[in-house]
């Protein structure tokens, strides 16, 4: 059984932040269950062009407001708290954050702790585990 708690996970090299957001990854690939759990904090009024062609990733809100927008069809869908949107396609998106948003995201193939958004938004496809 793996027992971890945020705050202790906040404290150590499991949080990532980039200019848009902060990551503490709770579950990675090294803890060999096949996908990774987040609780990824975005910043106010900003907005992160994303495209995860190496991973699925469903992500629940759990505070704060934004929206999605998918690039293929340009639709744009609210992200409140209870929301989830799951990129089953590898679908290439935008997410803007109105406020602080702070949201559980699961990834499969589980990340390796270290990722952040290369130039297309994609984070690598790495060799697993």
């Amino acid at each position: 059984m793996i027992i971890r708690t945020l705050e202790e996970a906040e404290q150590s090299d499991r949080r990532v932040a980039a200019e848009n957001w902060e990551s503490i990854r709770l579950l990675l690939s090294q803890d060999g269950v096949g996908f990774s759990f987040h609780i990824t904090t975005m910043f106010p009024n900003t907005e992160t062009r994303i495209w995860y062609k190496n991973h699925f990733e469903a992500v629940f809100c759990i505070e704060g407001e934004g929206e999605v927008e998918t690039l293929a069809d340009s639709k744009i869908h609210p992200i409140r708290p209870g929301t989830i949107y799951i990129l089953d396609k590898h679908d290439r998106h935008i997410l803007r954050a109105k406020t602080k948003m702070r949201n559980a995201c699961v990834f499969a193939p589980a990340l390796h702790g270290k990722e952040t958004h290369d130039v297309d938004g994609s984070y690598p496809a790495l060799a697993r585990d």
